[in-house]
């Protein structure tokens, strides 16, 4: 992470802070006000980064790929990357408290740890994913592990056992790691995607658990066993509180500290939040748009939660190409409600842009696709009782064989 700190700096995107900050969510709120990096040297704890990566520029640079690029690139990952052992972490007692974690908004349940990458490894199957953590106390958290995820599944699969899951939660790692454990890979693959996008190696230890963790700033090795707690409530991806649940409880063993580490926090409902819930997903959907039309782009929208509302640029060939796309991007990420498709011409990336293709070329009553009593994003608040919704496609395209009365005059 710290290299990717220096990238930051040099284009001019970090603001260090080295004044001492007053007030308890002095540090979520100057976040909320900036897309850029800040660097907090002077908090209680240790020193503290927030909007690592808040545009897609960042994201883009810590990829290595241009900000229009990243859905058509890494539709295309092979997972060949090449996962390196460099020994055995060395460890200490686990005490939290020395961790600079933040309770974000008044009505949060607490702390939370929010750029915690939980490794996990069952039966030689391995996963990375991110997972909200309440802290407990000084050695326990309580992590939201949404059902049929992978962390879940092979939690199940270790109480079925009579086991308990080792994990080992990362904080601090490079941003090509925290992106490939966002995106839904084939199993197993995460820290080999992240390989693929670091130039083709990652360097990793194993905890004494067996769990296997990249270069860190902070890492706490442990177990989820049958232990429960209730999770919440906390601000999620839109900005309102999600509900309370009954959730397992990570009880860790060891705690491994970079000497004067960098500790790092994910605003909740903010745009690096955003960024990294709804890129991961574009290369999946430009993947399955693939299949049925020419696509040019995918874009999952910051003012749609990066998660809820997607744009999707094609090459039409058919009149019809429209709303494959539309069918082929909601089967693909299930949690999206609205998709609008456009034309090569319009860039997918500007709201502006898009809004315009709205109003010159959606006719109500035949480019609207509207779908009933399908499933939603349990983060929805519109969602209904039992976890139904309703998905709008709109087709803003050009008519084909009408284009020119639809093309904008220029020089």
């Amino acid at each position: 992470m710290r290299e990717f700190l220096e990238k930051m700096r040099e284009i001019g995107e970090v603001a260090d802070i080295e004044e001492p900050l007053s007030g308890e969510f002095a540090m979520p709120k100057m976040a909320s006000g900036t897309n850029k990096l800040l660097f907090f040297h002077k908090t209680p704890q240790g020193r503290t980064v927030m909007n690592v990566t808040a545009t897609r520029r960042s994201l883009a640079l810590a990829l290595g790929v241009g900000e229009a690029d990243v859905g058509k690139r890494f539709s295309q990952a092979g997972y060949q990357g090449s996962v390196v052992r460099e020994g055995t972490l060395s460890t200490k007692p686990p005490d939290l408290s020395r961790i600079p974690a933040i309770k974000f908004f008044p009505g949060d349940a607490g702390k939370y740890l929010t750029a915690g990458i939980v490794f996990s490894r069952y039966q030689g199957i391995e996963n990375a994913s991110i997972h909200r953590m309440l802290i407990l106390d000084g050695q326990r958290v309580a992590a939201r592990l949404v059902e049929g995820r992978h962390t879940y599944v092979l939690h199940q699969e270790a109480l079925a056992r009579g086991d308990r899951l080792p994990v080992a939660v990362a904080i601090g790692v490079h941003p090509a790691v925290t992106f490939a454990s966002c995106t839904r890979v084939p199993k197993g693959m995460e820290l080999p995607f992240a390989a693929e996008i670091l130039g083709g190696e990652i360097r990793v230890h194993q905890c004494g658990n067996g769990v296997l963790v990249p270069e860190a700033e902070v890492v706490l090795e442990g177990y989820i066993g049958t232990e429960t707690a209730p999770e919440g409530p906390f601000v999620d991806i839109t900005g309102t509180y999600d509900s309370v649940r009954v959730q397992p409880v990570i009880h860790f063993t060891g705690m491994h500290l970079e000497k004067d580490f960098i500790y790092h926090s994910i605003l909740p409902g903010g745009n690096e939040h955003r960024i990294l819930m709804g890129v991961p997903y574009e290369p999946i959907i430009f993947k399955a748009v693939s299949g049925v039309t020419e696509v040019r782009n995918v874009v999952l929208t910051t003012g749609g939660c990066g998660y809820l509302h997607a744009v999707i640029q094609i090459k039409k060939s058919t009149q019809g190409d429209a709303k494959n796309a539309m069918m082929a991007a909601f089967a693909a990420h299930t949690s999206l409600k609205h998709v609008v498709v456009v034309d090569e011409d319009i860039d997918p990336a500007d709201p502006e842009e898009v809004e315009f293709a709205i109003a010159t070329r959606v006719r109500g009553d035949q480019d609207i696709m509207v779908v009933t009593g399908v499933r939603g994003s349990s983060l929805d608040p519109s969602r209904l009782g039992d976890g139904t919704n309703v998905k709008v496609g709109l087709d803003a395209t050009m008519v084909r064989g009408r284009e020119d009365e639809f093309r904008r005059a220029c020089w």
